[in-house]
């Protein structure tokens, strides 16, 4: 194994262009050395644009050369454990998009075959990575808010293009898998617990047949609750605040953290209204993204295990199909 570890990418996704070919091509331990569409012409654009040696027209191309160490899987949802899989049996590792697959027993059939190759594989939960959210928890963990007993989300954008594949039912789209994942994810983390039950009221489009506005609540142990909300056709919107019994805190960009401008955390005593109990907290400019694809090549060229593998996405999947099933039976449901 090289000292730089050589990333294949599959598709041309937006997420791939914009944040993590970048990423990847900026950090210390790995580059983009193939990109494959099956568009040519596009595969061949996203080469030069970013630099990239090779340019494939066939995925199965790409997971065959000898010269790719990992790959990263940003194509639609309905792909993400077929051609995950199809990498692991090239022997290639995976940082795989969210959600890591369409349900938790279709996450499951993909840790068998990680399993059986031993190969890292990884849901690209990026917001894990920066230090926004690890002094977070920290803050939650040592009782800064006391008690930490209520998380409140919110995570929406506004898009109607009938061609995205966030508006295709038929392939995976709809909000729950595209933001409501981050709510529960986060939740999770900052709780360091899995939730009992789920409930959730969803509402879909009537032309696309996605979820496009969805509303959950999570019962955590201890009554301990997150309640959140995510839409692909609301005003664009991010915001976490994490109740206590003691103060609150809140993450006011949340997720996507930019990279090339300090972040803050908001800590509130609660004595006031006015904001007399306010503290902010600085969090230094950092690419989240970058952090992510280092953290995964280190696993890769150490072995180390990965701080959250493909556990604790089927423990998240195991949610997201719980907020389903409540959506058609209207009761609680047990993730």
């Amino acid at each position: 194994m090289t000292a730089t570890i050589r990333w294949g990418v599959l598709g041309c996704a937006g997420i791939a262009a914009k944040a993590v070919i970048p990423a990847i091509q900026s950090s210390r331990l790995g580059r983009v050395t193939a990109i494959a569409s099956r568009d040519a012409g596009k595969a061949s654009d996203m080469a030069t644009r970013f630099g990239i040696a090779k340019a494939y027209s066939r995925y199965e191309d790409l997971l065959a050369d000898p010269e790719i160490d990992a790959i990263y899987n940003p194509l639609p949802n309905h792909l993400h454990v077929p051609w995950t899989i199809k990498a692991l049996e090239q022997g290639k590792p995976v940082l795989c998009e969210k959600p890591i697959a369409l349900d938790a027993a279709e996450a499951m059939t993909l840790a068998a075959v990680q399993k059986s190759t031993g190969l890292p594989v990884a849901e690209a939960f990026m917001v894990r990575h920066h230090p926004q959210w690890k002094t977070a928890r920290a803050l939650v963990t040592e009782g800064r808010i006391g008690e930490a007993r209520a998380i409140q989300t919110i995570f929406s954008y506004y898009l109607d293009d009938p061609e995205n594949v966030r508006n295709r039912a038929d392939i995976g789209g709809g909000g729950l898998f595209d933001v409501g994942c981050y709510a529960v994810n986060t939740a999770r983390f900052l709780f360091g617990a899995e939730p009992l039950q789920a409930i959730a009221l969803v509402e879909r489009d009537p032309v696309f047949g996605t979820d496009r506005l969805a509303s959950g609540l999570l019962a955590f142990p201890e009554g301990k609750q997150l309640a959140f909300t995510c839409s692909t056709q609301l005003a664009l919107t991010q915001k976490v605040t994490v109740l206590g019994t003691r103060g609150r805190l809140e993450i006011p960009i949340p997720f996507n953290a930019p990279a090339d401008q300090p972040t803050r955390l908001i800590l509130d005593d609660g004595r006031d209204l006015a904001g007399g109990g306010r503290e902010e907290i600085a969090i230094a400019a950092v690419d989240q993204y970058r952090e992510q694809a280092d953290a995964f090549c280190e696993a890769i060229l150490t072995g180390k295990p990965l701080d959250t593998g493909l556990e604790d996405a089927i423990a998240n999947m195991k949610v997201i199909d719980a907020l389903f099933r409540s959506a058609v039976s209207g009761r609680w449901e047990q993730p």
